[in-house]
């Protein structure tokens, strides 16, 4: 059963929403009304980035559909998913989809992967998007969208192969997560030897340059969600040059940026990155009780190897190092923008995406989510004043569902974040944005995403991801009943 934590739709005011954050001790500015373009909207000001001009402050997350060939092409799922990005509003589509630069670093078999043929169906799938946004908005709302493709590999997570079967290559053993996967402490086999990075890190490179020539505009170099770049991040322990110091735990992403800079002139960066990171959490009691973090004695390997958190007390967020991290960013790699994120979905869900519903593999969640919303909206207005000059995308407001777009244009216009990332929130209803900006309102709020977290536990059984409660072309699909089934026989 989940927690009797007060469902955002029965909050049925802006003022009782309020009252709600106030009873959970939380400080956010929420505005009265959503405010159209024609009103001033916050989110409607563009955002200056070096070299180009973003025409809102609203952002789409990437996303892993989980449907794309086994040869790592698109399909006509991750097509329908694009074109509504281009027709969501939102001027900056971050990285579009988690492309994986390498077969062995795909999360699953369906990710879309770097091959021979990438280049040419990379580029009808940004062609896609953009005449969707052309024919929504018009030929004149062109020149200020911006549309990256991410980057990624999945380190840990990997399973190329088959979705039952794990290939993880690691950076490190981590005592907590190696034993959630099977990972003996002495098993070397996955731990990446110094030269298989640089092959990856090449890979990267070689990834940017298609992307570069397929039209896209910047690429994302995933550090987040404990996939292989944020995994480097808390190599505190690995030997040689890509661990132990913050030079070399830096050093991975350090030389894709350099390698990325000298292979694809014009091209800029963008990081989607874990600022932070807690400890995975497991359910207790029973099979889907609230979640606890999994026991870790401190004085064990000289700490907790993680990133964004105290080594003494992993439950501590410590920015230290992610404000020199940003700083490193802007001042020397040329990062033009950051997408801030925390935790991961495979051990700590309630930290990354806080959410009512848990997924079918997952915990109930262990605070009102309205708490790991505002933490993590609290960490990005920190950075933010920390690292001026740098462009920083926000994460988590998905939960706050009808109240969306008041926290949102209130948190851009107090400066605490620089435009507001979607992700779910755009499989159930992506004309989200352009409702508020064109219209001051919600015109489909039975659309709102109500974290049912179906989006996540249909790739945990195998299945493609989208909204099967509330997008009728899940809902009436054959996944659907499949779905249905699974999450069944797991009751």
């Amino acid at each position: 059963m989940t927690p009797l934590f007060e469902q955002i739709g029965r909050l049925k005011s802006v003022e009782v929403f309020r009252e709600r954050l106030r009873g959970l001790h939380i400080d956010l500015p929420c505005d009265d009304r959503i405010l159209s373009a024609s009103d001033g909207s916050p989110l409607d000001h563009p955002l200056d980035l070096p070299g180009f001009r973003i025409g809102n402050r609203w952002a789409i997350h990437p996303m892993e559909g989980w449907d794309g060939t086994p040869q790592g092409l698109p399909t006509e799922h991750t097509l329908r998913r694009w074109q509504r990005f281009g027709q969501s509003g939102a001027k900056l589509i971050w990285g579009g989809e988690a492309f994986a630069v390498r077969h062995d670093g795909r999360a699953n078999p369906n990710q879309l992967c770097m091959s021979q043929a990438s280049e040419p169906a990379m580029a009808a799938l940004l062609e896609s998007l953009l005449r969707a946004h052309r024919e929504r908005f018009g030929a004149g709302a062109m020149d200020d969208l911006l549309v990256g493709l991410q980057l990624t590999h999945s380190g840990r997570f990997s399973r190329p192969d088959r979705t039952d079967q794990p290939q993880p290559r690691i950076a490190y053993h981590h005592p907590l997560l190696d034993r959630r996967m099977g990972i003996a402490a002495d098993d070397d086999a996955c731990v990446l030897s110094d030269d298989e990075v640089r092959t990856i890190i090449q890979a990267f490179i070689d990834a940017a340059r298609m992307a570069q020539r397929a039209g896209f505009r910047f690429v994302d170099v995933k550090h987040c969600h404990g996939y292989l770049g944020h995994e480097f991040l808390s190599a505190f322990h690995r030997p040689g040059p890509y661990g132990g110091s913050f030079d070399g735990r830096t050093r991975f992403l350090r030389e894709v940026c350099e390698g990325i800079h000298a292979a694809c002139p014009g091209m800029m960066i963008g990081v989607r990155l874990s600022v932070f990171d807690m400890p995975p959490f497991h359910s207790t009691p029973g099979r889907l009780g609230p979640g606890a973090p999994d026991a870790f004695d401190p004085r064990e390997a000289g700490g907790y190897p993680g990133f964004g958190c105290r080594r003494d007390d992993p439950l501590l967020i410590d920015l230290a190092e992610p404000i020199r991290l940003l700083k490193l960013m802007r001042d020397e790699l040329g990062v033009a923008m950051v997408n801030l994120s925390a935790g991961s979905p495979y051990y700590n869900p309630h930290i990354q995406r806080p959410a009512f519903y848990p997924p079918s593999d997952g915990y109930e969640p262990p605070e009102d989510p309205l708490i790991g919303c505002a933490r993590q909206i609290e960490v990005v207005r920190q950075l933010r004043q920390a690292v001026p000059g740098l462009a920083m995308v926000g994460t988590a407001y998905s939960y706050f569902q009808e109240y969306l777009p008041h926290v949102a244009q209130a948190v851009v216009r107090e400066g605490w974040v620089d435009s507001v990332g979607l992700g779910r929130m755009v499989l159930s209803y992506p004309d989200l944005p352009a409702d508020c900006l064109e219209h001051g309102e919600l015109r489909r709020p039975k659309l709102l995403c109500r974290t049912f977290s179906d989006c996540t536990t249909a790739p945990r059984n195998g299945l493609i991801s989208g909204c099967y409660p509330l997008d009728g072309y899940y809902k009436d699909s054959p996944q659907a009943t499949e779905l249905r089934v699974r999450k069944r026989g797991r009751s």
